[in-house]
C-alpha cells in the first residue's frame, strides 16, 4: 500500500516535469450549490491531463537497462500523451498502443511527444492486450495507466497541491477510470488530514467501481459506452481496488447528459475547456450526485482538458438540450402562402432564436398539399420550451420534438 513517504519522494522526482497547476475559488459553482466550491485546474497540465505526474515518476525509478530496451503502454490518450512526453525528456524510446476510435487529436499529440503510436482494438483493454504482446516481443517494461504504485504515487502529487492551496478542504471530489489517480490522492490526502473524505465518481456507462466494492472483489464489464473516454475502463485495477477499499469514502456515478451538462458550464462560465473524464467530479458535485452541506469546502478536480474538437460539438449540443437551450420540432404545414409566417408569428412571439429552417414539401410521409417544416431553435431554458410548444400546440399544430 502506498504511504505518504511514497508520493512526497514522487513529488521530488515529478516537480521537475509537471506543474503545479492553479486551484481557484468559483462564485458560479459555489452560488450554485450552496458549497464553497474550489476547482482544481488539471487541464492546466503539461499535456492537458494529470497522467504527465505518473509517467514521469515511473519513468524516473527505470534502470539504465530498462531505459535502453525502452516502454510500451497502453491508453485511450492521455496516459499515452504523458508516457510520450516523459520518456522523449529523458531519451527513452516509447511506443503507445491507443484504441482504434481515440480521439484524433490525442493520437496525434501523442506521436507529437515522440511516441510510436499502434493503433489496436475496440476500447482500452483491448489495446492494453496489444500492448502486452509488445512488451513480450520486444523486451519494453510496460509502463501500466493506473495499476503501478510508482504511478499512483505521482498522480498522487496532486493531492499534496489540493491541501497546500487549500488547507481547509473538507471534500475532494475524483474521477475514477482504472482507479490510480484516485488511489494516489486519497493516499496523499488522508496520510495528511484523513478528516478529508475523498469522493470517486464514475460514468454511468463504465462503472465497476462500486459494484466491486459491494461484491468485496474486482467486477469486469462486458463493455463501456460513455463520453467520457478518459475513465472508460472495464474494471479498476488489482492495486487501485485495495487502495479505493482502504481510502475512498464514497463512489457515485454520473450519466453522460449530466456530463455534457458540466461541460458545457465549464466553457461558458469558467472559460475552460475540460474533458469528459475531467468534468466527472463537477458533475457530481452540480447534481448533488452526493450529500454535502451548506458552506462545505469541496474541490472537484478537473483532471483533463484533451477533447477532440468533432465530440466537443455533440457534447456541446447535448448540454444545451438537457439545460432546455435548444429544441429541433417538427410540423406540417398547408403548402399555401402565409402559413410559414403565422407558424413563425408564435416562434416571435416566444422570442425564440431560429438557429437554421429547413422547409420541404417532397417528403413521402406528408400530403402533396402539405409541406413538412423542422426548426432549430434557441431556446431559454425548459419552462419557456414547454410554454412554447404548449401554444403550438393549442394553435393546432402538430408538433414532433426531434432534440
Amino acid at each position: 500500500m502506498l504511504d505518504l513517504s511514497d508520493i512526497l519522494d514522487a513529488r521530488e522526482r515529478v516537480r521537475r516535469t509537471a506543474r503545479h497547476t492553479p486551484l481557484e475559488y468559483s462564485h458560479t459553482y459555489s452560488a450554485m450549490t450552496g458549497a464553497e466550491i474550489h476547482l482544481k485546474l488539471e487541464n492546466f497540465q503539461r499535456t492537458g491531463a494529470f497522467k504527465i505526474r505518473g509517467a514521469t515518476n515511473r519513468i524516473a525509478t527505470l534502470s539504465e537497462g530498462e531505459k535502453d530496451k525502452g516502454v510500451v503502454t497502453a491508453s485511450a490518450g492521455n496516459h499515452a500523451q504523458g508516457v510520450a512526453l516523459a520518456a522523449t525528456r529523458v531519451g527513452v524510446d516509447s511506443k503507445i498502443v491507443m484504441p482504434e476510435h481515440a480521439p484524433n487529436a490525442k493520437v496525434r499529440a501523442t506521436r507529437n511527444y515522440g511516441a510510436d503510436v499502434v493503433l489496436h482494438g475496440a476500447d482500452y483493454d483491448e489495446a492494453a492486450e496489444r500492448a502486452h504482446e509488445i512488451e513480450r516481443e520486444e523486451d519494453r517494461t510496460y509502463v501500466h495507466a493506473f495499476d503501478d504504485e510508482y504511478v499512483m504515487a505521482g498522480q498522487g502529487t496532486i493531492g499534496l497541491e489540493i491541501l497546500e492551496d487549500c488547507p481547509d478542504v473538507d471534500t475532494v471530489v475524483v474521477p475514477i477510470g482504472g482507479g490510480g489517480l484516485i488511489s494516489g490522492i486519497a493516499a496523499a490526502v488522508k496520510g495528511e488530514n484523513p478528516d478529508v473524505r475523498v469522493i470517486g465518481v464514475q460514468a454511468e456507462g463504465a462503472s465497476s467501481a462500486a459494484p466491486s466494492l459491494e461484491k468485496g472483489e474486482l467486477i469486469e464489464l462486458d463493455g463501456v459506452e460513455t463520453i467520457a473516454d478518459g475513465i472508460a475502463t472495464r474494471t479498476v485495477g488489482e492495486t487501485t481496488f485495495e487502495h479505493i477499499r482502504e481510502y475512498v469514502d464514497e463512489i457515485v456515478t454520473v450519466s453522460d447528459a449530466q456530463i455534457a451538462v458540466a461541460m458545457v458550464y465549464l466553457l461558458e462560465r469558467s472559460k475552460t475547456m475540460v474533458e469528459g473524464a475531467g468534468a466527472v467530479p463537477l458533475a457530481a458535485t452540480i447534481f448533488e450526485e452526493f450529500a454535502y452541506d451548506d458552506g462545505e469546502v469541496i474541490v472537484p478536480l478537473l483532471s483533463g482538458g484533451n477533447v477532440d474538437m468533432n465530440t466537443l460539438t455533440t457534447v456541446v449540443v447535448r448540454g444545451l438540450v438537457e439545460m432546455g437551450r435548444y429544441l429541433k420540432v417538427r410540423t406540417v404545414l398547408k403548402d399555401r402562402p402565409g402559413s410559414l409566417e403565422d407558424l413563425l408569428a408564435i416562434v416571435s412571439a416566444h422570442r425564440a432564436n431560429i438557429y437554421s429552417i429547413h422547409h420541404d414539401r417532397t417528403s413521402r410521409d406528408i400530403e402533396m398539399s402539405d409541406t413538412e417544416v423542422e426548426l432549430e431553435l434557441e431556446m431559454r431554458g425548459h419552462d419557456h420550451i414547454e410554454a412554447f410548444l404548449e401554444d403550438l400546440r393549442g394553435e393546432g399544430y402538430e408538433v414532433e420534438v426531434l432534440v
